[in-house]
């Protein structure tokens, strides 16, 4: 049974996350718990209810049979549920918790039906439309204009099919395993046009610098660019094995009799071991690189990092929410 909160001496300091996030494992536990698809199952009263509870606790009030793993259940509810800069309620399918079931669906369906055009550019734009929403909703704080998400959208959808059928192309005369790995080649490229276009605000604006209070100090397009370049990164890991793995296991399954006298048991197989894996990188992609990540005056533009260096109380520490 947990602790009693009210019992403990020191009590969790639930302002960051539960386990270390300066290193990989940490993160990966943070991660494991926030993005569980069974955080979607919670009622928006439920939400509120937990923000409460977290919002409370950090002011001092706590009801005194508050235990200390309800306390860690609500605030990693609440950080699924709630964007960290921002505090407001995410979309649900753009929360990180929505990423399984959603991309089990999507990616099945892109793996399934890789040859024909029209197949193809129907997947390829509702994942893009998807990753569209999932990038806005996972931004690091900042919004553009409607006109300019609408514009950063189209662009990037339209950049993800050309790669696609441009690839589709290239390959068709090439063996059937190649064909199979063009969704995973055409998902790299489009998330490489699609993130930074989804957060043209913060490369052209800067992304905000905070001290070791959450207090914004300025903003910086040069970490900016890293933060967005880390999130690609991440989101190509968390593809890789949805993508690359499953098209061998399920070329090699279909030279089996059974197989090839049940061609439509592909979907489900597919879309089954997308869940399977998708769980495990899923959390392990966004757990590469901290999400709230230390930053140094070094990294900063000269001019930025000579104002905070001046001001009348020099924060010990910076640090950006680079998003997921």
């Amino acid at each position: 049974m947990s602790e009693l909160v009210s019992a403990l001496v020191l009590k969790p300091d639930i302002s960051k996350p539960r386990w270390d996030q300066s290193t990989f494992t940490g993160r990966a536990k943070h991660f494991f718990a926030v993005t569980s698809p069974l955080n979607l199952f919670h009622s928006d009263g439920t939400l509120d209810h937990f923000k409460t509870v977290v919002d409370d606790y950090k002011k001092g009030n706590f009801a005194s049979s508050l235990t200390v793993s309800q306390l860690w259940k609500a605030k990693h509810v609440v950080d699924s549920a709630f964007h960290p800069v921002t505090e407001e309620k995410m979309f649900l399918i753009g929360r990180m918790s929505a990423q399984v079931p959603m991309n089990m669906a999507i990616t099945g369906g892109m793996l399934t039906f890789y040859k024909s055009p029209s197949a193809v550019i129907f997947w390829q734009w509702l994942n893009q439309s998807f990753n569209a929403v999932v990038n806005y909703t996972n931004r690091s704080g900042e919004s553009g204009s409607v006109s300019q998400l609408l514009g950063s959208y189209c662009a990037a959808t339209g950049g993800a099919l050309t790669a696609a059928l441009g690839l589709n192309s290239l390959v068709k005369k090439a063996p059937p395993l190649i064909g199979r790995l063009v969704p995973f080649v055409a998902v790299c490229v489009a998330n490489a046009i699609n993130i930074p276009m989804m957060r043209s605000g913060e490369l052209s604006k800067g992304i905000a610098i905070v001290n070791e209070n959450g207090e914004v100090v300025g903003h910086s397009q040069k970490v900016a660019r890293s933060a967005i370049a880390q999130v690609v990164i991440s989101r190509i890991a968390m593809a890789t094995p949805t993508f690359a793995f499953i098209p061998i296991v399920v070329n090699a399954l279909e030279r089996r009799p059974y197989f090839k006298a049940n061609p439509r048991i592909f979907l489900p197989l597919q879309t089954a071991l997308c869940g399977i894996v998708l769980s495990i990188s899923t959390p392990v992609g966004c757990a590469l690189f901290p999400q709230s990540t230390p930053v140094s005056l070094e990294q900063l533009e000269p001019e930025l990092a000579h104002k905070i260096k001046n001001l009348s109380l020099p924060p010990k520490q910076l640090f950006c929410n680079k998003g997921l």
